[in-house]
């Protein structure tokens, strides 16, 4: 029953109260407590009351104010009942209006919340928690289940019993599949798209196509009652799944232990449950639709990337797997950082997102290996095959030319009737001898210096001479086993590259930045193209392309110079060089920091936390 208060120093307040007694509390209003509900008053100075409090004034008809801007409404003195008890209800009326707004403000607020929380939220197992927690919430549900629509193996569709939560009893949960079907509620409701409220789970409508699993309950203990089962529909009509909020106890907070608390504070869900929990559900919807749609672009991207790393290593497969084994490290060492809680970087941590961009940085770091030419690229000697084969054909051509002069001397010494023939064609012969065995041993030892490996002092040496050396052919021209530019090649003192060929091998971190700049790339990834372009550059200035020096450098980057100058030592599939051990690795990658071109802080975190065995 609605309370009424009156002054009880009034007369006139007291009398219009004494007739409301057979229909509402009438009590006389305390002195100093505050009050909530309807008051029958005459004091004009009394203070403002709170939101649930409304003020009937009780005047004189010809009275002539002003009356105070806090009452509600006007009672003449000596009004009837019927007068009064409509004022008063319309005062009760105003009450429930504005609790009704305040209410519909305060859930809208919460939806809006709701809402807010459920876009943001990435992690899918996080969402459907939140989903079916605020759905528990907002209804004051004991308890609640979520169910998912999935492809089956079979090319079908299925229903998958995908959380639980309840307030009252212990659930060892486990995620099952379950037919798409009408003959469970959640089936139901997921196939037909209607809501379903059940006063008793137990007594659905006669003639339901569903029924109430009781298996729960029978082991449990527990007493299923009132249900809301919401389907989960996308703005453009696809189901995704179900929601189901079991026992609604709006005025009851502690769990229900026996049927009989079931019976006392469970109550059937109302209509403003079924707008909210709708509301609620198509949020969820639109929430797990957005959910799965980034996770499909992220597969798809993946996918992508990963191909792309593929396609580009197999223009030079003696540098496969190269980008994963990186990217492996990288993001291993970011992790480790992120652990770290002093030096330089212990208050660096990065994101899930920020991760993500580094992989997809160290993934795509070569990708502008594409630019620079195949032959460039896969060159393991220092001579080109064909460059070689020319050196072979003019030694060929000049061993014949050498026999040849050699065979016609021999002819004119015979046709001399030279008496010292003999003697003369033993002497032609030792020359030719002498001269195709220096031809050999010239191929033997450009053969060995066209090894990308250091050279020593004496096959330089060695190099000089054959450059110097000429051999004369039959008809008296003379003839050098190299030209100058061949020689040039041959004395690359490191590798197999020329400077030019190295300028346009380096290119390629350029070519990789045009590339990835041309990707509309999301915020979190915006800085890929600009990570993957400097993990050549060095701290002091040494790397390429630019040259940039300490702070300019990403500390992305920088980890990522340190995993791709370990794996290229130790690859093992570099025709033109040999790999070498863990600890000369480890100790080669020292020495470039002790030039200060290698972060030291960033390779002690690599070393001590071992993070180079992640590519064993």
């Amino acid at each position: 029953m609605r309370r009424v208060f009156y002054d009880a120093a009034s007369p006139a307040a007291t009398a219009a109260a004494a007739l409301l007694t057979d229909e509402f509390d009438v009590r006389p209003r305390p002195p100093t407590a505050s009050v909530e509900g309807v008051v029958l008053t005459s004091d004009t100075i009394a203070p403002a009351p709170g939101p649930r409090t409304r003020l009937l004034g009780v005047v004189e008809a010809t009275a002539p104010g002003p009356w105070p801007a806090a009452w509600y409404g006007l009672v003449p003195v000596g009004a009837g009942r019927p007068l009064v008890a409509r004022a008063v209800a319309n005062a009760f009326a105003d009450l429930d209006a504005a609790a009704g707004r305040a209410r519909l403000e305060r859930e809208l607020g919460e939806l809006n919340a709701i809402g807010l929380q459920l876009s943001a939220e990435r992690d899918l197992d996080v969402l459907l928690e939140t989903i079916l927690t605020k759905a528990r919430e907002i209804t004051r549900s004991d308890a609640g289940s979520l169910y998912l629509v999935e492809d089956a193996p079979d090319g079908g569709r299925r229903l998958r019993f995908t959380l639980a939560q309840n307030a009252s009893v212990a659930i060892n949960f486990q995620a099952v599949p379950l037919p798409l079907d009408e003959t469970s509620v959640a089936g139901y409701v997921a196939l037909t798209g209607e809501v379903l409220n059940l006063a008793d789970a137990y007594r659905p409508p006669p003639g339901s196509r569903f029924q109430i699993n009781r298996w729960f309950d029978e082991h449990a203990g527990y007493r299923t009652m009132s249900m809301l089962v919401v389907p989960m529909r996308t703005p453009q009509g696809e189901t995704l799944g179900a929601v189901q909020l079991i026992n609604c106890r709006p005025d009851f907070d502690g769990p229900l232990r026996s049927a009989a608390e079931v019976a006392e504070h469970v109550r059937p869900y109302d209509d403003r449950h079924v707008r909210l929990v709708g509301s609620l559900a198509s949020q969820a919807a639109v929430a797990l639709a957005n959910r799965r749609l980034y996770d499909s672009i992220s597969v798809l991207f993946e996918g992508f990337v990963k191909a792309s790393v593929t396609a580009i290593e197999s223009r030079d497969p003696t540098t496969s797997g190269h980008s994963f084994r990186v990217a492996d490290l990288t993001v291993g060492l970011a992790e480790v950082v992120n652990r770290a809680e002093r030096g330089p970087y212990g208050s660096l941590r990065f994101t899930v997102d920020e991760l993500r961009e580094l992989r997809y940085a160290a993934l795509l770091h070569d990708f502008g290996k594409v630019g620079v030419r195949e032959h460039v690229l896969v060159k393991s000697k220092k001579l080109y095959p064909g460059d070689l084969d020319r050196i072979r054909h003019r030694l060929e051509l000049l061993m014949r030319d050498l026999e040849l002069g050699v065979t016609r001397r021999k002819l004119d010494l015979a046709l001399q009737r030279d008496r010292g023939y003999a003697e003369h064609a033993a002497k032609l012969d030792a020359e030719l001898a002498t001269a195709i065995a220096e031809l050999n041993e010239a191929l033997d030892v450009i053969l060995t210096l066209n090894e990308p490996s250091v050279q020593s002092q004496d096959f330089t040496s060695q190099l000089l001479r054959i450059t110097a050396r000429s051999w004369e052919d039959h008809r008296g021209r003379r003839h050098t086993l190299l030209t100058p530019d061949e020689a040039g090649v041959l004395a690359i003192g490191r590798g197999s590259l020329t400077e030019a060929e190295r300028r346009e091998i380096q290119q390629h971190v350029v070519h990789t930045f045009q590339f990835l700049a041309q990707i509309p790339w999301t915020r979190e990834f915006r800085r890929i193209p600009e990570i993957a372009r400097s993990h050549h550059e060095k701290l002091n200035g040494t790397g390429y392309p630019f040259g940039a020096t300490g702070d300019h450098i990403p500390v992305q980057s920088r980890m990522m110079a340190i995993a791709d100058i370990y794996d290229a030592l130790t690859a093992t599939d570099r025709p033109y060089r040999k790999a070498i051990r863990v600890e000369e690795a480890l100790e080669a990658l020292r020495d470039e920091q002790r030039t200060g071109a290698l972060d030291g802080a960033l390779l002690d975190l690599f070393i001590d936390a071992r993070v180079f065995e992640r590519g064993d």
